[in-house]
């Protein structure tokens, strides 16, 4: 079992930078590949980032790819999601993901087991 608590969610203007993290508790964080998605208001939960357990390989939705940076620390049991260059667009509740083992379907949201509850991201323009 793995528990998942988000921060560092905020309201920021647009062109600005946050960090977000997850903090998980349980055992072999190590073996747990971890992701970031985001939601708005009527819509589906979509993909942002995604890392293996390793950290040596990483994935990235199109319309963040060169603004965000996904990363973690084993040691810490914490994964990263840098933001920078923020659009009024990247406004949504992000929420922190959990999977064991590294799959190809890194961008499918039923492939993961555990989430956290989510943190605010307010981009304002």
């Amino acid at each position: 079992q793995v528990q998942l608590v988000e921060s560092g969610g905020g309201l920021v203007q647009a062109g600005g930078s946050l960090r977000l993290s997850c903090a998980a508790s349980g055992r072999s964080f190590s073996s747990y590949a971890m992701a970031w998605f985001r939601q708005t208001p009527g819509k589906e939960r979509e993909f942002v980032a995604a890392i293996s357990t390793s950290g040596t390989s990483t994935y990235y939705a199109s319309s963040v790819k060169g603004r965000f940076t996904i990363s973690r620390d084993n040691a810490k049991n914490t994964v990263y999601l840098q933001m920078n260059r923020l659009k009024p667009e990247d406004t949504a509740v992000y929420y922190c993901a959990a999977r064991r083992g590294n799959s190809a379907y890194y961008y499918v949201l039923r492939y993961y087991d555990y989430w956290g509850q989510g943190t605010q991201v307010t981009v304002s323009s």
